[in-house]
């Protein structure tokens, strides 16, 4: 016959086998929601691809052969999926980086129940954010979309979970951030607004912790490591490109047409929906956005008081607001990405702070499992109800609405007619504003007409405001067009509508060889060739 003392410890192990069994299916659930839709792949993506393509074939670091211009904003995972098609002896980019980014997407989610979970001191709860950002459109779109954004969260959580979990001083932890910090500025330059809002409060516990000598006080450990990962990337691209700086960020800031208090109006609608319940509740939207603004409120106030480890991550999305607000770029899907597990992690973490008097009152407290039980019903419902079981482009597999890249398919068929039934080469000059899957799939010389790439075309920018055709935020300067003199241009409709296609001078130059119709970007994909 069992003792009791044996039956107390089975009792208390069946909770946690639980709770692992629960994290196993997250991690499952994490990677199926990312395999199974396929590769979906974006654009700006396809940049980083070709990049990557044009280092393994020995052309260097280049998007266009022989010009050194940095047009990526990642150069880590650009780095990343060169090594592995150098590995696999392999091309297939889009594959690379959707399996990679599953495994960081699973990764996340394990590192985000093990926050939760020290930070509310409840097991349970923890798996609330790991199965939100398993399922989450935002997460999902952008790792099979081929971008790095789960890369780029991955380093912030993982650095928040080293700083969290480890004592101050240790050497090892104090190292590993160090590496993490580095990691997240290669992989996108936008990471500072985590990383240092965290340095800083290193330095500020280490000093008040720690007596002594000056080394003592400071976390040098921490900047030496970030320092030597840092500085070779940097050395490098200061000789190679004349800056660690991407031409892409100062290219977007003049090409596009913006409003001001447009990146702003953009924030406060995504923060107050990070579960995409426009659908279901429409009536009830500042409300409920008040609750979920005020719960990340207390979550940071708690965090200032109590837990100081987790405040520079609970602030990262406000400052992330700040800094985007503030700078008004046009904010892209992809950029609304990564301060949603911060913010998600907020509002489970603050309400689970709110709800704390009912938890200390016996009578009350069964109420606040149900209440979570509740909430995690109605956010999983919101965040399924963004997916759609038959997309109506791409492969025919389950996927978030928003995985949209229709636009990138069009953009492959004449990427590839281009090569395969014009004969482009690699020295053809082909102009195009979007230039990732042209790109990609030409292998033409690309005159950027946004400059990303062609940091000299900047000087056509700003454009005059009647070339804008209504309800657009960007047009192609004809000017450009005339200085390039590309053998083919690449456009949609919209961009050329009230400029490039009223011209005597471009149509006598160019002839119309292809146009796909569409409802988005004007009325359609064109393709036009220089006239013999």
């Amino acid at each position: 016959m069992p003792s009791a003392s044996s039956s107390l410890s089975a009792q208390s192990r069946s909770p946690l086998l639980l709770i692992r069994l629960a994290m196993i299916a997250i991690v499952v659930i994490t990677l199926a929601a990312r395999l199974l839709p396929g590769a979906r792949t974006i654009d700006d993506a396809f940049i980083t691809f070709r990049y990557s393509r044009n280092i393994v074939e020995g052309m260097g670091f280049v998007y266009n052969p022989g010009i050194q211009t940095l047009g990526t904003t990642t150069p880590l995972y650009t780095l990343l999926m060169a090594t592995l098609s150098a590995i696999t002896g392999s091309q297939d980019f889009p594959q690379f980086a959707l399996v990679v980014n599953a495994v960081f997407d699973a990764l996340t989610v394990v590192l985000l129940y093990a926050l939760m979970r020290r930070f509310s001191g409840s097991d349970w709860l923890g798996l609330l954010p790991a199965l939100l950002w398993a399922l989450a459109p935002f997460s999902v779109t952008f790792a099979i979309g081929g971008m790095e954004t789960s890369m780029n969260i991955l380093w912030m959580v993982a650095a928040t979970w080293v700083w969290a979990a480890e004592p101050l001083g240790k050497t090892r932890s104090a190292i590993a951030l160090g590496v993490l910090v580095a990691l997240s500025i290669l992989t996108r330059i936008d990471s500072v607004l985590w990383a240092a809002p965290l340095l800083f409060v290193q330095l500020v516990e280490s000093w008040r912790a720690e007596k002594g000598t000056l080394m003592t006080r400071l976390p040098w450990r921490t900047w030496v490591a970030c320092g030597l990962v840092l500085l070779p990337w940097a050395a490098f691209s200061a000789v190679y490109f004349g800056s660690p700086i991407p031409n892409s960020l100062s290219a977007k800031t003049v090409a596009y047409r913006i409003n001001d208090g447009e990146a702003l109006i953009r924030l406060i609608q995504h923060y107050a929906l990070p579960f995409l319940e426009s659908d279901a509740l429409t009536p009830a939207l500042l409300i409920v956005s008040m609750v979920y603004w005020v719960g990340t409120l207390v979550a940071a106030i708690h965090a200032l008081k109590h837990d100081r480890r987790m405040l520079a991550f609970l602030v990262y999305p406000w400052l992330y607001f700040a800094a985007f607000a503030i700078a008004n770029p046009l904010i892209f899907r992809w950029y609304l990405a990564p301060p949603l597990p911060a913010l998600i992690f907020g509002i489970i973490g603050g309400i689970w702070l709110i709800a704390r008097p009912l938890r200390e009152r016996p009578r009350f407290a069964p109420a606040v499992p149900l209440l979570f039980s509740a909430l995690a019903i109605f956010w999983t419902t919101t965040t399924l109800n963004a997916w759609t079981l038959t997309p109506d482009h791409g492969p025919a597999r389950p996927a978030p609405e928003m995985a949209w890249h229709q636009i990138e398919l069009l953009y492959e068929r004449i990427g590839r007619s281009l090569r395969d039934e014009y004969g482009v080469t690699a020295e053809t000059r082909v102009a195009a504003g979007d230039i990732g899957a042209i790109g990609y799939f030409s292998r033409a010389t690309i005159v950027d007409t946004v400059g990303l790439v062609t940091p000299e075309l900047s000087r056509y920018y700003p454009v005059d405001p009647v070339l804008f055709a209504e309800g657009q935020n960007y047009a192609i300067p004809p000017a450009l067009v005339y200085d390039t003199d590309p053998a083919y241009l690449v456009t949609m409709e919209a961009f050329i509508r009230q400029g490039l296609a009223t011209e005597a001078r471009f149509n006598d130059a160019y002839q119309e060889l292809m146009r796909i119709p569409t409802d988005f970007y004007g009325t359609g994909m064109m393709l036009f060739g220089r006239r013999p």
